[in-house]
């Protein structure tokens, strides 16, 4: 199981590597090349995400590996993939990305390590549950926030389409002022 999500991670890994090539052949800047440079980015925060899962497997739930030099290899590989993912984030400006542990969830991967330290197989798993309850207390705050958020560009949606609409009868009041002064002009020059 670990090593098939592993390579599911890695297989993301290579799609953002694909996509950062094409992304070469698009125009410097331009809608296209943002939605390019957005997805890239999309792309990058998964993996990012899933890597920190897979690596969450492994210290909460203990490795599927049966020798100490395999679960250090295993390390190795999802450390190598992290750092890809990081170099990636950094040449896309993503500072945040480094960052979304603590977005999520405040606590670092020595706390978790000294949480886990006495614990049988039904006390990792409650840990487990605990931790998770975490994340979707921090996943409901970031719902509300970004729910709020969405509210606020609707509100300034409409506002923008009342001064579309406001500069269009003025573009009107305009013209007919306008058709009005030259039949005007054109009285006083008779």
């Amino acid at each position: 199981m670990w090593i098939k999500e592993y390579n599911e991670e890695a297989k993301i890994d290579d799609d953002i590597n694909g996509m950062i090539s094409e992304r070469i052949s698009l125009p410097a800047s331009g809608l296209e090349t943002q939605r390019h440079s957005s997805a890239i980015r999309r792309k990058i925060m998964i993996l990012g995400t899933r890597l920190d899962g897979l690596q969450s497997i492994m210290y909460l739930l203990g490795s599927p590996c049966k020798t100490e030099k395999e679960m250090n290899c295993h390390k190795d590989m999802v450390a190598n993939l992290l750092s890809k993912a990081n170099q990636m984030a950094s040449v896309f400006n993503m500072s945040n990305f480094a960052n979304q542990d603590s977005l999520l969830r405040p606590e670092t991967k020595v706390d978790a390590m000294s949480r886990t330290v006495g614990l049988d197989n039904s006390g990792l798993v409650g840990l487990q549950r605990q931790i998770m309850k975490e994340q979707d207390k921090g996943l409901e705050k970031l719902e509300e926030t970004i729910l709020s958020t969405k509210h606020i560009a609707l509100a300034v949606n409409e506002e923008l389409d009342l001064h579309a609409r406001l500069i269009d009868d003025l573009d009107e009041h305009v013209d007919v002022t306008d058709s009005h002064l030259r039949r005007a002009q054109k009285n006083l020059a008779i």
